[in-house]
């Protein structure tokens, strides 16, 4: 197939990518690299199943040549970034969503929006189904980011329903990997970063707060499962194994064998307390779950960054 990855450079749409060209498909990646890396694909230059197209989703875009599929990933995704980029996190959940729908529908192509645990925002249900309607502070620091991604998924629901597109909703919960920018703000990148560099692991909060790691190949798996089923609603897609963020630092130090500290910081606002994703929906309709054990993704991810700090 021909298959469209907005954000392609990014992070996790890098390794969708790879995946996809290693099953054959030519993939047409459309990023602008505002927080993506050209690096990231740097492994694929000469490979003859990709075209980098360096394009603002917000502004309109038309490719001629059939499209079958399209993976819509294209947002900042971490606090640092999104609070940098308020307006252009809003515009890419708002106008890029309608610019790819409106690629979708003309190119009748199945489109997957990449969606977020955010969406749930704070969430006052543990853990968190797909019917959860979230708990979300609009005008807050992460509104930018949380809203951008619900009114992404309202307008694909709205597409899906008047245009008769062929959609797919993902709600992807936290995850790790190599590619990850070390300095992003994320909590793994984070305390990797500051391990390598020899300086104790800073922690919001007294560290109780939760949150559930999924590595990148097992969401990635998920994610072309859910773009080949047959179900148009949102899914989660995360690992269940919950930990609290203290007890994540005290494991990646104990990998490490660091000395590094722990130092502890005043909790940012509206941050999650509770993270941890019902996955009941994507073991169903997709016979998927995660495999990789925390302790194995952390070394891979480790390995990466040793090389690339």
């Amino acid at each position: 197939m021909r298959i469209v990855v907005t954000g392609g450079a990014g992070f996790i749409g890098s390794h969708l990518t790879d995946a996809l060209i290693n099953q054959g498909h030519k993939v047409v990646v459309i990023d602008n690299f505002i927080t993506g890396s050209r690096k990231n694909l740097e492994h694929l230059k000469d490979s003859d199943h990709l075209m980098i197209v360096e394009h603002d989703i917000t502004k309109p875009i038309y490719l001629a040549e059939k499209i079958d599929r399209i993976y819509h990933l294209a947002s900042p995704a971490s606090p640092i970034d999104y609070q940098k980029l308020p307006i252009q996190t809003l515009k890419v959940g708002a106008l890029g969503t309608h610019n790819i729908l409106g690629m979708a529908k003309n190119h009748n192509a199945r489109i997957l929006l990449a969606s977020t645990s955010e969406v749930y925002g704070d969430p006052e249900e543990h853990p968190q189904k797909e019917t959860y309607w979230g708990h979300v502070n609009p005008i807050g620091p992460r509104g930018c980011y949380d809203e951008s991604k619900r009114f992404a998924e309202a307008i694909v629901v709205a597409y899906r329903d008047y245009h008769k597109v062929d959609t797919r909703i993902i709600r992807i919960f936290n995850t790790y990997g190599p590619r990850m920018r070390l300095n992003d703000g994320r909590v793994v990148p984070a305390f990797i970063s500051q391990i390598l560099h020899q300086h104790d692991i800073t922690i919001f909060g007294d560290g109780s707060q939760t949150r559930s790691f999924c590595y990148v190949s097992d969401l990635v798996r998920g994610i072309m499962g859910v773009m080949e089923a047959g179900d148009q609603n949102p899914i989660n897609l995360g690992n269940p194994s919950e930990i609290t963020i203290k007890e994540f630092a005290e494991k990646v130090i104990s990998i490490t064998g660091s000395e590094s500290k722990l130092v502890y910081q005043p909790l940012p606002v509206d941050d999650p307390q509770r993270r941890r994703p019902d996955i009941t929906r994507a073991r169903e309709i997709v016979g998927w779950e995660p495999k990789i054990s925390l302790e194995e993704g952390l070394i891979n991810t480790l390995k990466w960054a040793k090389e690339n700090v």
